[in-house]
Parts: structure tokens; sequence; C-alpha cells
């Protein structure tokens, strides 16, 4: 369940124009916030291009490229059509193709522009493009796309679902059935595309090297994949022969469940670097570490090992250094690693949250961060920070909510937070508070903007937002102490967390409300049943019967790897399901939210909760979002989850509904 992104995520997508200047910020806002991603420098250095998501015609998002000049700031749409989203830039060596991915009535396909002429389609892969590594000289590609895929001649019936695999499906895929996920080379050309990996096994990530001689990408090889966490860097020639394994750990490497980024070449095409998961019995729990590899020698490095989650490293334009991000508690930093020594330098500091960044061909550097006032953006990464991008400038002119960090002890440990007060807070005033349970587990809240926070402060709450243990940003005993152990140690740290806010007068005992999504809403779901404190509920995404979920959601890796399977730990999965085995002790009226066709944490998890409350008279309702899966991408489904959690909580925490 480490989606506790895809809430932040959702809320950036748009629907309206912001409100007036000096307001307060609202729903509306929330929907008109643009989200920022992709960045990646021109090869002369002298702009950086990125993708934008801002409303479409209808009720859709809307993807486009803008590129903005490093020395200037003036920022302009490159692509932007209004029916398609475009995503994916590339460029080729000497900057004069650019290449994107355009998706037009659900196919995905590559594009590509240059010598001053209109954008052509170059692709017409079957079932779409899913990822792609341009050639450095822009005549060809490698692409990343399925096999196996049944094609339907309009109007037919769909054949039968054959499931006969260990994954079944996700949320991503939907049902597997036979398909996986093959390299092709792509010749712009003549439009040939052919087929250079095969076997019964998925790939991801390719990764063109600059000299044009090889094709870096990540393979699940192991016996039986679908059931371990078993990843591997592979080289090729373009063609698909000489391939040859790069890394030789027995667990993660690059895996794409984990969206840390594939292996990246340093511009000498001699060496890569990647993201390294902790044994898989660890799963998510152990930090992600840094590898570098020799090509040649095969030798490998973990550079500046510390105890902390590292993200989407990058070789700087020199190969002197390799450049990732680096989480600390509640704060997420860019870093520059040299290779040899270990010695890591941070580049950007304070209470910020750093998403991505990008390496340009003469040491520059950008990088997409934000912090709690201030939504992402692209600023530079010099002595004296710059802006880039021009989008969400306006949330400056907003009346904001004031964010403070909080410590509190739950038992011999120490727990961080996060505390939002409205506005117009007084001295000694007391404000219902709505406590935010963040996904994962394995995540943590940052100092990053939380727009969804500061709708809730808007309309009169406290927010509080918790890492309890089992958060990252901590190290690796902090996420560890609740492996297999979930509603133990973070009920008690939340319930601790709860307690400080009333002791600190800031919120009314008796109009305390929580939330979240995915591993949030299973919380919200354990924290109903285990404080009485508690007057108010919206669990979205989430579950209380494991045994319900098993065979069902996609974790029946993960579920085997940390708790073992229910025939065999049965006391295990029934200890963990409590808050359905025991939902006659919920007394809190409980909204539950779900995405219909939701693999991650599928509608099943929410359907059971509610109904079981009913069944002891609970108040409850339960929405179903349709067609939506685990992040809610339709904006008016996102408004009115926003709207309907607020409406929800003003009847149980400040009106006589709480009585």
């Amino acid at each position: 369940m480490k989606l506790g992104t895809v809430l932040c995520t959702a809320i950036a997508l748009l629907l309206s124009s912001p409100a007036l200047a000096g307001q307060a910020f609202t729903t509306d806002d929330l929907l008109a916030l643009e989200d920022i991603s992709e960045p990646v420098f021109t090869p002369d250095g002298e702009s950086v291009t990125y993708v934008v998501t801002k409303p479409g015609d209808g009720d859709v998002r809307q993807s486009d490229i803008w590129s903005v000049d490093w020395d200037s700031g003036e920022a302009k749409p490159l692509f932007a059509d209004p029916k398609d989203d475009e995503y994916s830039p590339r460029y080729s060596a000497d900057g004069s193709i650019m290449t994107y991915l355009r998706s037009h009535d659900g196919a995905v396909q590559i594009w590509r522009s240059g010598q001053g002429g209109e954008a052509q389609q170059v692709s017409h892969v079957p079932g779409g493009v899913w990822d792609y590594t341009l050639s450095p000289d822009g005549t060809q590609a490698v692409v990343l796309a399925e096999t196996g895929l049944v094609q339907l001649e309009e109007g037919a019936t769909p054949p039968p679902i054959v499931s006969t695999r260990f994954t079944q499906g996700t949320d991503s895929d939907g049902w597997v059935q036979q398909r996986r996920k093959h390299l092709f080379l792509l010749d712009f050309t003549n439009g040939e595309t052919t087929q250079i990996t095969h076997g019964e096994y998925d790939h991801a990530t390719p990764a063109w090297s600059p000299d044009g001689q090889w094709i870096a990408f990540v393979s699940r090889r192991c016996e039986e994949a679908d059931r371990h966490y078993c990843s591997d860097i592979y080289i090729a020639r373009p063609d698909g022969s000489d391939e040859q394994r790069i890394s030789s750990f027995a667990g993660g490497d690059a895996d794409w469940d984990f969206e840390s980024g594939g292996p990246q070449w340093s511009s000498d095409s001699r060496q890569l670097t990647w993201i390294r998961a902790g044994e898989e019995q660890y799963t998510w729990y152990r930090p992600f570490q840094i590898v570098t590899a020799d090509i040649e020698t095969g030798e490998e490095r973990t550079p500046a090992w510390i105890d902390r989650w590292f993200y989407f490293p990058r070789w700087s334009a020199d190969g002197k250094h390799v450049l990732a991000l680096v989480e600390q508690d509640r704060d997420t930093w860019l870093a520059r690693i040299d290779p040899v020594s270990g010695q890591l330098d941070y580049l950007t500091h304070g209470a910020r949250l750093a998403y991505d960044f990008a390496v340009g061909p003469n040491g520059r550097l950008a990088v997409l961060d934000g912090d709690n006032n201030t939504p992402l953006g692209l600023r530079t990464v010099e002595a004296t920070p710059r802006p880039l991008s021009p989008q969400n400038a306006w949330v400056a002119e907003r009346t904001l909510a004031t964010t403070q960090d909080v410590s509190f002890m739950s038992g011999d440990t120490e727990i961080h937070g996060l505390l939002v007060l409205p506005a117009d807070h007084k001295p000694g005033q007391k404000h219902p508070l709505i406590v935010r349970l963040h996904g994962g587990p394995v995540y943590q809240y940052s100092h990053e903007f939380m727009a969804d926070w500061q709708v809730y402060a808007a309309n009169g709450y406290a927010v509080l937002g918790i890492n309890p243990r089992g958060s990252s940003g901590r190290g690796s005993e902090f996420a560890q102490a609740q492996m297999a152990k979930w509603g133990q140690l973070d009920v008690q740290d939340i319930s601790a967390g709860i307690s400080h806010a009333i002791a600190l007068g800031v919120a009314d005992p008796d109009a305390i409300g929580v939330g979240g999504w995915s591993y949030g809403g299973i919380l919200t779901n354990y924290m109903i049943v285990s404080d009485p404190r508690i007057k108010a509920a919206v669990s979205g995404a989430g579950m209380g019967n494991f045994l319900g979920g098993y065979g069902v959601d996609q974790y029946a890796r993960d579920y085997e790897l940390e708790l073992g399977t229910p025939w065999d730990e049965p006391e295990r999965w029934m200890a963990l399901s409590y808050p359905f085995f025991h939902a006659d002790r919920i007394t809190a009226p409980t909204l539950y939210l779900c995405g219909e066709v939701d693999w991650n944490v599928p509608c099943s998890g929410s359907r059971q909760m509610h109904q079981a409350l009913l069944s002891n008279r609970v108040p409850s309702t339960l929405v179903v979002y349709p067609g939506e899966h685990h992040g809610l991408t339709v904006p008016s489904y996102i408004r009115d989850r926003m709207e309907r959690q607020l409406d929800w909580y003003d009847l149980y925490l400040k009106s006589k509904g709480a009585e």
C-alpha cells in the first residue's frame, strides 16, 4: 500500500480558476493547482522542458509539455493539444529531435518533432507504448510494450478471463493473464518494430547509453518471479544481442514497484547507477540505497550508505558524482555523492520536499520541490535559487493556514508530525481536530504543500498529520517496528498524538475526527475500533478484513513475505483483521470511499466495513467512484471527495449530529 503520494498527486488535478487574491484556500483552489513533473534539460542546457497537468476539455485532466528558459525564466507551452495528453519528453544528443508520448483515445504512441516541422506520430505499437528511450541520434527508440494482448474486432464479445499466474492483476494493468512487458526496437525511418527481449518475464525502464552501444533495462527473471522481489539490471545491444546481467543482488534492483527510477548511464557509457532495496523479506521497510557498477569489470559499489531512503540517482554531467534525492525526517533533499569516497553533500536544505530533479550538460541543476506554503515547482540549484516554473504562483496571494512541527512521546518513543491551525487561530482557541493518516505504511508527511489540509483549516479545523512507527524518514528500525504488526504501535502513536493536540489546547476533545487513503484508510479502521474519543471518520480505499483481501487485491506477494499465508499464520491474519471482527466496538460514524476498479485496495474492503457498521447501527455511508482506480483522476470526483468529507466532518464534529 505504498501509495501515500496518490492523494497528493490526485488533488493537483484541476477544474476551475483560482479564487480572488487574499481569500482563504478553497476547494476551487485545490482543483486549480497545476501539477508539474518530468523535468529534463535541453541538450544545450539553456532551458528545462517539463510536463504540466491542468484542466482539459470536460471533466478530465490535461497534460502538456512546457519549456522554461534558464536565464530569463520565460516559460511557454511546447505542445498543448486540448484533446490529448503529451508527456515523457526526450531529446536527441544534438537537440535537433524531440520525442514525447501522446495519449489519444486511450492509445499511447511516440510522436517526434524537429527541424521546425510539425510533430508526427512515429510509433504504431499494438496496445500502446508504456515507456521508451530515444537513441542518441534520434532515429530509433527502444519501447516497452505488451505481448500476449487479445485483439478484438469491433463489436466482438470478449473471451473469458483466464488467470493462471500468481499475480492475477494490478491497479495499472488490470487482469494480467498471459501478458508480458517486453522491449522492442523501433526504427523511425521505416516504422519497423522488432522485439528484442523474450521469455515469460517482464521488463521495465529502458535506457540507451550515450555512446549508442547499449540498452540498460530491468528484468525479473528469477524462478517464480511473481512471488518475489528479484529484479536485475541487464544490458544488451540495441538489437537485443550480447545480453548481460549487471547486478549481482538476489533482491530488488531498480524494481519498478518501488518507484525509484531505472538504471542511469554515466556520460562516458562506462558506468550505471540505480536504487537497490533491502533483502526481499523487508519489502518496503528497509531504506533503498544507491548502487554504481562498472559494466566492463562488473565492480559494484554502494556509496554513501546511510539509514535513509534514496530515490532517482543520476550521474552528474562530468561523471564524477551521483546525484539523488535523500529522504530525512519530514524532508527530502537533493544530494551529491562521490561514488568513490562516499562523501555526501546536500544541495538543497531546510523544511522542504524535493520530488524530482534535472541534470544539465553544463553542470546546471534544477530541482522540483516545495514547502508547507508552496506547491511543487521548478527552481534552480544555485547559491541563490531562482524559481523557474510560473505555475501556481497565485498560491502566494492566498491567506494560508500556519503549519508547525510537533513532537511528543508515545511510550518510550518520540513521534513527529505536523500541525496546521486555521489562519485566524487565536491563542487559547480550540478547534475540531482532523487527524490525517498517511498511506504506505512506509511513507511520511513532509514539509510540503498539503492542499486538502489547507481546505480543512479554512473551514475551521485544526489538522494533525502524524508519522507513526512504520513511517519512512527515520531509518529502518523505526519503519520495521510495525512490520506484520499493523494497527498496533501506529495506533498507539496516533492516539498519543490526539492526546498531545488536546494538551496543547488547540483541539476540542469532544470533536475529534480521523481520515486517510490507502493504508491511511486502513489505519482509520484500526483507529475507530481502538480510540473511543473519535467522533467521525473517513476511510478512503481502506480495508479491515485482510482475510477478505487475500487474492482480491494486488498484494499476495507482499502479504506472504511479511505475514505468511492465512493457513500457515491464521492467528496473525485474524489479529490484523480486528477492525472487522470487532466492529461491534465501533461508535464513530464513518464515511467509506473507494474507486470502483481499484486493484490496489479494492472496494470490497470498504464495502465489508460499511456493512459491518450498518449491521451494528452505526451511521455509515459508502461512496464508490465509477471507473476509478486507486488514485482518483476525474476532477468532479476529486471535488466530490473533498466536499463530501467536509460535510461529513461538519455533521458529526460541528453540528448536533455529533450529539
